[in-house]
């Protein structure tokens, strides 16, 4: 969070504190010349008067200056809201670190926290449940170990699942394909594909057994077929039939009137942090936007501004998962993986289909 605040402006910090923003506690300071104290930006006491006001970097600072902390705020002292957070990258690493699987009150009281409290302060800090954690650390070492190439038995039980049946119960949601398959490369899955032509451009759509799994946009079909390759080096890739021709139709039409619903079974493939943020941004309403650190703080990591444009980047199934919805955080247009003229067009496809 600390960026939000590193180059802005005296009236960006009182804009802040006139709007008691929790988000700017801990990044600076305001003072108040009349009092001689010096509080927080969330501070609840009485907002003073703007020419009274001086801003410092940090309590430090204004202490040296002559202010003394405020009692109300405590701004000498760690912040509540960071406070809770640390509790919960706390319990992260003990979930990362754990080898069998942990109850939700157990891992509550580590961390002392009353179960309740915790399972909902969690969700909001990581956009996932403990037990939705716990899956996707599980998820992520499996796939460590097979990329390794230990053996697969060895490889389920070291990840933490409990039995080989508890991981066959989940394999397809985990790997989405058998784990000697995903230690293999992938080389026996099959992808089918259509290639056509849409007010967008050329378009590819592919499908797995799961669902779509891309659709990719630009201005050539042989450049979209060679990037489906790099997307799925190792699968199988065969013109689709009539039937899936079918269904990509069901696609050309989403992708022209995105207003509309979509119900073709997906195949979302992705790290934890990736589905977090292609599902803030299927959140985000057509004909309206977000910027990458709108996003970052509707996942609880506000940090994460350019790791959440990577996860932009990596989206595979344009206008699906609405990337073109972001935006630089001053409005403006930012890169788009199809390019900025063709965000551009979707935008302005969204806008005029609200108004009529």
């Amino acid at each position: 969070m600390k960026q939000i605040f590193d180059n802005a402006t005296h009236e960006d910090r009182w804009q802040a504190v006139e709007t008691r923003d929790n988000r700017a506690d801990g990044q600076f300071v305001f003072a108040v010349k009349t009092t001689g104290i010096c509080c927080r930006p969330s501070c609840s006491a009485r907002h003073p008067l703007r020419k009274n006001v001086l801003f410092f970097d940090d309590v430090a600072a204004a202490v040296e200056a002559g202010f003394r902390p405020c009692k109300r705020c405590q701004p000498d002292k760690q912040a509540p809201e960071q406070q809770r957070i640390d509790r919960i990258t706390q319990a992260c690493r003990i979930l990362e670190t754990s080898s069998e699987p942990i109850v939700l009150a157990e891992l509550a009281a580590q961390v002392a926290m009353s179960p309740f409290h915790f399972h909902r302060l969690f969700k909001q800090v990581t956009g996932l449940t403990p037990h939705a954690f716990q899956k996707a650390v599980r998820a992520k070492r499996l796939r460590e170990q097979l990329t390794q190439g230990e053996a697969v038995t060895r490889a389920v039980f070291d990840a933490g699942y409990q039995s080989g049946s508890n991981y066959y119960q989940q394999a397809d949601a985990v790997l989405g394909m058998t784990a000697k398959q995903y230690q293999q490369g992938g080389e026996r899955t099959a992808i089918a594909y259509v290639t056509g032509t849409c007010r967008l451009g050329q378009f590819l759509v592919a499908q797995s057994q799961r669902g779509i799994c891309a659709i990719l946009l630009g201005s050539d079909a042989q450049a979209l077929r060679a990037e489906l390759e790099t997307l799925f080096p190792h699968s199988t890739l065969t013109v689709g039939d009539t039937q899936f021709a079918g269904q990509v139709t069901q696609v050309v039409s989403f992708l022209e009137h995105p207003a509309q619903q979509f119900s073709l079974p997906l195949d979302i493939q992705g790290t934890a942090f990736q589905q977090q943020v292609w599902q803030a941004l299927r959140e985000i309403p057509v004909g309206q936007t977000a910027s990458y650190r709108d996003i970052a703080q509707r996942i609880g990591k506000p940090q994460a501004v350019r790791a959440v444009a990577g996860a932009c980047a990596a989206n595979k199934l344009a206008v699906i998962i609405p990337c073109h919805r972001v935006v630089r955080h001053d409005g403006a247009l930012s890169g788009y993986r199809w390019g900025v003229a063709r965000k551009r067009q979707l935008l302005e496809i969204e806008a005029k289909q609200l108004e009529e």
